[in-house]
């Protein structure tokens, strides 16, 4: 059992504070690589972070397992939190996530697929022909990457 899954057996379905990563990789074409989460939305590889690991980790950790694919560098983009981004499970459990997001243009190896679990497709797309459904703060990284390049 997990950390969160830990957490949960004391206190219940009360609102957490979760830290985690969210990657931006893309590729040598200037395209965002997205995956398919099992809602339909589309998004960034990224999850929560483990014990002891630090944001960087987390984020190429949930790039490979996401997406097969090793990443290197990650140069931050921004931090995304606040009741925006409150989330109600349908099990009733609450958090805030405090998201770390980053990019990287470093594709170190592996072979683009969907992990079947997490995610239901993974490929890259033009920043001008992204899929309908994309999951909200992944605009937000997005505006906030083209502003900051």
């Amino acid at each position: 059992m997990g950390y969160i899954e830990d957490l949960r057996k004391d206190i219940g379905h009360q609102p957490l504070i979760l830290v985690g990563a969210a990657v931006a990789v893309i590729n040598e074409a200037g395209e965002f690589l997205l995956q398919k989460r099992r809602d339909g939305q589309w998004g960034v590889p990224g999850g929560f972070i483990e014990l002891g690991e630090s944001t960087e980790e987390a984020g190429r950790r949930e790039v490979f397992e996401e997406t097969g694919l090793e990443i290197g560098k990650l140069n931050l983009v921004g931090v995304f939190s606040g009741k925006q981004h409150h989330v109600k499970l349908p099990n009733g459990d609450e958090f805030y996530p405090v998201t770390v997001a980053y990019v990287s243009k470093e594709i170190l190896g592996g072979v683009l697929k969907e992990d079947g679990v997490e995610t239901t497709d993974a490929r890259f797309f033009n920043v001008r022909d992204l899929p309908d459904q994309l999951h909200p703060l992944i605009k937000d990284l997005m505006k906030q990457y083209t502003i900051s390049v």
